[in-house]
């Protein structure tokens, strides 16, 4: 899940921040991707420099379910292995959902991608419905741009997503099969493309989520995995609680520099006092559009949203003070950079969306997130649009056999990062107990993007995949320095 979703993602890049091979295509890019040819070719990455490396496709079911569902071409990109005997293929899992593998590859994961050559292939999968398996076309959005409160954003996007699974599905898409089974299945239909008995999965946030629909559909196929912001089966949607406990700690992480405490005594108290004042009394902020600037309402809710985004990441997290500063002062110009032009913010790709109505919520949880949202910090707003899309598309929903947990015997390597604001380590803690043969890393002070935030991980990794013996390691790396008028 959540997801840095599509629309987190661009509040990240609108602010300076943009994650690793999250970077927000246009159109007109996307599609050149869409038609490349399989074989050799020189893949570069962001830094520039440049690997040989293969383009590789492969054909599913669109919906397996479905008889005779029209079949769909996923792609890949893989990077030999540089061993004399090589183990078993490394799939990349990325996360999102919506996610590109290939994308991941160009960032600041490109050394761990070439690192891991020295144990096996590495797999950079883009999963159905993403960059080199987009199989959903893109449409124009219809519904006329909400205000930025939660009534607003809510209708939003209960009314688009509603027109656009009409239209895709009368352009012959089966938008049931964009769900985690089905993506799992991909998995297994991609080990047997590549000729192997095993293949090991690397995977982070929704990339876990998906790892343990794989574990749970196809065990015997996997050797390996080394899993990291893990999300588990029934948390698409998080508890708002579990967010209060992590925006505590970093409140008295804050508290350890006494010129932050004396700025803001209380950083959880400064967060609702900002929200409530903006939700009983909305403000107009001017956003950059495609010609000039567009005038978006927005209330306490939409500030909820955008701190949801920032608390991903120490980067990011850091930024946070100030800003409520700013807005407690009632300075709302400090919005506008955050957010991009509105036609990049609201917008659907379906498979992120669908992925994450499929996998839904419980009952019992759906119960207790509706409780804890009410009086937590960011309410809602951090899991938005679900389960705000609950019951808008009936029938989607894997029920409650997808989401039960499992008993996990395959050998894994858990990451965490105690900054982690996406996937907080009360959630974590609940996917982990699954595990029965894990080996845990804990960077202290890194956030969701774990994998490249301390050097050691990559030195784990390689010697996990590489089978040789891993303990339980704690890495540390500076506190943040947080940022206050």
């Amino acid at each position: 899940m959540k997801h840095t979703s599509l629309n987190r993602r661009s509040i990240l890049a609108a602010a300076g921040l943009s994650l690793p091979g999250l970077a927000l295509l246009s159109r007109a890019a996307r599609a050149q991707e869409a038609q490349p040819e399989a074989g050799p070719f020189r893949f570069k990455a962001g830094n520039g420099e440049e690997v040989d490396a293969e383009r590789g496709f492969f054909e599913v079911p669109e919906d397996r379910r479905i008889p005779g569902s029209r079949r769909i071409r996923l792609g890949y990109v893989r990077f030999v292995s540089t061993a004399r005997n090589p183990g078993p293929p490394i799939i990349y899992l990325a996360g999102g959902p919506g996610g590109s593998g290939p994308r991941t590859a160009m960032g600041p994961r490109f050394p761990i991608f070439m690192a891991l050559r020295a144990v096996g292939d590495v797999i950079a999968l883009d999963q159905r419905g993403v960059g080199l398996s987009s199989t959903i076309p893109d449409r124009p959005t219809t519904t006329p741009l909400p205000a930025m409160t939660h009534a607003g954003m809510t209708a939003w996007y209960r009314e688009e997503m509603q027109k656009a699974w009409i239209d895709w599905t009368r352009a012959g898409i089966a938008m049931s099969g964009y769900n985690t089974e089905q993506n799992a299945d991909d998995i297994e239909d991609l080990r047997r493309h590549l000729g192997v008995d095993k293949v090991n999965l690397w995977g982070i946030s929704y990339g876990t989520h998906l790892a343990l629909s794989v574990l749970k559909r196809h065990p015997n196929s996997i050797g390996r995995v080394a899993l990291a912001s893990l999300e588990g089966q029934d948390q698409t949607i998080k508890r708002p609680a579990h967010i209060d406990m992590f925006l505590d700690r970093v409140d008295q992480l804050m508290g350890a520099d006494p010129a932050v405490r004396a700025a803001i005594p209380d950083m959880p108290a400064l967060m609702r006092r900002v929200h409530e004042r903006y939700e009983a009394n909305p403000v107009t902020v001017a956003l950059a559009a495609e010609n000039g600037t567009v005038d978006m309402q927005m209330g306490g809710f939409g500030i909820q949203y955008m701190a949801s985004a920032m608390v991903a990441n120490p980067p990011s997290l850091s930024m946070l003070p100030k800003i409520y500063q700013a807005l407690d002062a009632g300075k709302t110009d400090v919005l506008a950079p955050l957010f991009p032009p509105p036609h990049r913010f609201f917008n659907l790709g379906g498979m992120s969306e669908a992925m994450d109505m499929a996998s839904g919520i419980s009952p019992e949880r759906l119960a207790l997130v509706t409780r804890e949202a009410k009086t937590a910090v960011l309410g809602d707003a951090f899991n938005m649009p679900m389960p705000h899309l609950l019951g808008a598309i009936p029938g989607v929903d894997l029920g409650e056999d997808f989401r039960a947990p499992i008993r996990i015997e395959t050998p894994a390597l858990l990451v965490a990062g105690s900054l982690d604001g996406r996937t907080p380590l009360e959630e974590q803690a609940e996917v982990i107990a699954q595990f029965r043969n894990k080996t845990q890393v804990l960077v202290e002070n890194a956030g969701h993007n774990v994998f490249e935030a301390h050097p050691e991980v990559q030195t784990l990794l390689v010697s996990f995949f590489g089978e040789e013996a891993v303990n339980d390691t704690r890495l540390h790396l500076p506190a943040p320095d947080f940022a206050v008028a």
